[in-house]
């Protein structure tokens, strides 16, 4: 039988061969932050607990670092960020000699990549009251900085009396000066630091400027939204989902572990434009089997998908520590975490998974070049982190083994078969039958003159079959058979291009026998 069939967008894959690149063995580093400059690729600056900061020219490939001072002390949970301008901002706690252990949250800035930086300005100073766990997210139309986080009453309290809150704070002149802090949940957490505290507020922006937020608290995940650039929100947060075993669970040989969730928005400007996705880990199925775990809104926040799991291993291992990113050039989502798939000790990877389609399906992949074994009696952080951007992909983790303590990131190209200049009004696409047992169709619509390419790739990247090649096609609908008997395919997954003018789209085919 023959049939028409409409294919998914599709990314590429990664190399087989991992590329690991050691940042820092120095210090005992743990909790690692990176972030790419979105203008110049070659440009990213990373941190580690407690005050080391690390640079690179060469898109990771070398690392200079060195350690951050400021009067207002640094305490770890280093969160980096960039602007439009190439300046990078380096969030951090803080332990002033004049004031109490993690009274304020520090932000400094540093106008050279990364190579120094200054003093730092601070906002969340509220007496001897605890600000923890902090993240941001900058508008790239104004450069207005957002940030989030936990306000303790009294950090590890058990007084019923004591409150966990979540605050959001801006600035407007690019980190030198912040509005007075506004709460912005109506159900508060203990101070205990588990799982009926309210923590893991990570910001993210929506296309029309919407700051979106979630966190893990008393009352699962939960969600809301400022539309006026966060002077108003939400009067009550908007339940997601449950988070099965609390975000603060155990994992062998780990000295403490948690599930907070990562909140990103797409704004690519592709098919999945404006899509809200939560990204957290919990023990749903049990405590022997952590999984990584993503939801999606596509109204604004008012309503959620059913959790949707991301490793896509057997049951039964354990994955943990994930973080999340969005390539806001082409709306891919990226994933990097733990993974003791192929183990049954405490054995540890490092795995990326990432998705091509909206989080509907998910590839993953080793990315660490070999296992290491943590220590149960060694703090390892709480959180790894990824950076994406034009399909650079950088994460960056812990290592722990033989009680030493590095962070490492991996340099593998993602080998990309899309382009992010493609007008995706270009092609009509359409559905009727998957998979393909002998010919199939692809259907694509020019909306001017040009010249086109049509190629069949496997799933390794290799061409089997040119299908067009530069011929020149007026405007109007076309339909070419893809014969897969002829070709000799074999079951299989393949990806065919369409270049019109040099800019490629893709969409994949999957042949059965």
């Amino acid at each position: 039988m023959k049939k028409l069939l409409v294919f998914l967008f599709v990314v590429a894959f990664f190399s087989s061969q991992a590329q690991n690149v050691l940042i820092s063995n120095q210090g005992n580093p743990t909790e690692p932050s990176i972030k790419i400059n979105p203008q110049n690729t070659n440009i990213m600056v990373a941190g580690s607990v407690l005050n080391h900061y690390y640079y690179s020219n060469d898109s990771g490939q070398t690392w200079q670092s060195g350690l951050l001072n400021s009067s207002y002390g640094v305490w770890g949970d280093p969160v980096i960020d960039v602007d439009t301008d190439g300046n990078f901002y380096y969030f951090h706690l803080s332990n002033p000699a004049n004031g109490s252990w993690i009274d304020r949250i520090v932000c400094q800035k540093s106008t050279d990549n990364g190579q120094t930086w200054n003093d730092g300005s601070y906002t969340g100073l509220n007496g001897s009251k605890a600000q923890d766990k902090h993240w941001s997210i900058i508008d790239p139309t104004d450069n207005t900085i957002y940030l989030t986080w936990t306000q303790f009453d009294a950090y590890g309290s058990t007084n019923p009396n004591d409150k966990s809150s979540i605050l959001f704070s801006k600035s407007l002149d690019q980190g030198n000066t912040w509005t007075a802090p506004i709460k912005i949940n109506t159900t508060d957490g203990d101070c205990i630091d588990s799982d009926n505290t309210v923590e893991g507020a990570v910001p993210a922006l929506g296309p029309n400027g919407e700051i979106y937020v979630a966190w893990a608290g008393p009352n699962g995940l939960v969600f809301n939204k400022s539309l006026d650039g966060g002077n108003t929100w939400l009067n009550q947060e908007i339940f997601v989902a449950d988070i099965g075993g609390g975000w603060d669970y155990d994992i062998p040989g780990i000295y403490r572990a948690n599930g907070l969730p990562v909140t990103k928005c797409d704004v690519s400007g592709g098919p999945n434009k404006g899509t809200i996705y939560i990204n957290w880990t919990d023990q749903t199925n049990g405590a022997n089997d952590t999984d990584v775990w993503l939801v999606k809104s596509t109204d604004g926040g008012d309503t959620w998908s059913a959790p949707i799991r991301v490793n896509n291993d057997p049951p039964g291992k354990q994955q943990f520590f994930t973080w999340m990113d969005i390539d806001q050039t082409n709306g891919n989502l990226h994933f990097v975490f733990y993974d003791r798939r192929n183990y049954n000790d405490t054995q540890t990877d490092v795995y990326l998974a990432y998705s091509t389609d909206g989080g509907n399906t998910f590839t993953n992949t080793q990315i660490s070049e070999s296992p290491f074994v943590p220590n149960a009696n060694v703090f390892f952080g709480d959180y790894t982190n990824i950076s994406v951007h034009n399909n650079v992909v950088r994460p960056i983790w812990t290592r722990l083994h033989n009680g030493n303590l590095s962070v490492w990131t991996d340099i593998t190209p993602f080998e990309v078969l899309t382009s992010p200049d493609f007008s995706r009004e270009s092609t009509t696409i359409t559905q009727y039958q998957n998979p393909v047992k002998d010919t199939t169709y692809v259907s694509f619509k020019l909306k001017k003159n040009a010249v086109i390419s049509l190629d069949l790739y496997n799933n390794q990247g290799k061409k089997v079959a040119a299908l067009i090649t530069n011929e020149q096609r007026n405007y109007g609908k076309y339909i070419q058979a893809i014969d897969a008997k002829k070709l000799g395919l074999q079951s299989g997954t393949y990806y065919c291009t369409l270049t019109i003018d040099g800019l490629i789209k893709t969409i994949k085919v999957v042949v059965i026998n």
